[in-house]
């Protein structure tokens, strides 16, 4: 499909306020995956907030620029191109690395994530860490856990000493 050269610009100021609102960016190489392989890893993606698609690499350039981002590679514009925009970091490369071992077509090139620029092995290394959700739940439970024994302590001696009132209790009744 033959875009116009406004179509052209009007597309990479929305992708580039889309990368500027996410903060978040996945470029990936999808040759040789089907169209039903790629619908499926916008399903697995659905959760995570982000939005895969692709993109001519002209467009992602210019977007890129026109949302302030520097340091990226040439090497991420050299062939076909789809980037996934958006969502918590850690649960798009959860997904990406999952279905890459699943697909061996789809490769990882680099992620852009708040000023930082991460490499495929770092991509990798993200998706270990868990998401945001899992991560928050795992604080939680270790605060709950460090309050719950405290309370624990502090009614020992309560505790104990109501055992010693009710022991007196019993022996001046003869029990």
């Amino acid at each position: 499909m033959n875009l116009t050269k406004d179509q052209k610009k009007q597309k990479s100021q929305d992708l580039a306020s889309e990368i500027t609102a996410s903060g978040t960016l996945f470029f990936t190489a999808y040759q040789g995956l089907k169209f039903v392989d790629m619908a499926e890893l916008r399903a697995q993606l659905a959760p995570t907030g982000a939005k895969f698609r692709v993109e001519r690499n002209a467009i992602v350039d210019h977007a890129i620029r026109q949302a302030k981002i520097e340091g990226a590679d040439e090497k991420l514009f050299q062939g076909p191109t789809a980037i996934a925009v958006g969502g918590d970091i850690a649960a798009v490369a959860k997904a990406l690395v999952d279905f890459q071992k699943k697909f061996a077509a789809l490769k990882l090139r680099a992620c852009y994530s708040d000023g930082v620029w991460y490499s495929e092995e770092q991509v990798k290394q993200l998706a270990t860490i868990g998401t945001k959700e899992e991560n928050l739940s795992k604080l939680a439970g270790a605060l709950y856990n460090a309050v719950a024994q405290s309370a624990q302590v502090l009614q020992a001696p309560i505790r104990d000493f109501a055992y010693v009132i009710k022991a007196v209790e019993d022996k001046q009744n003869g029990k």
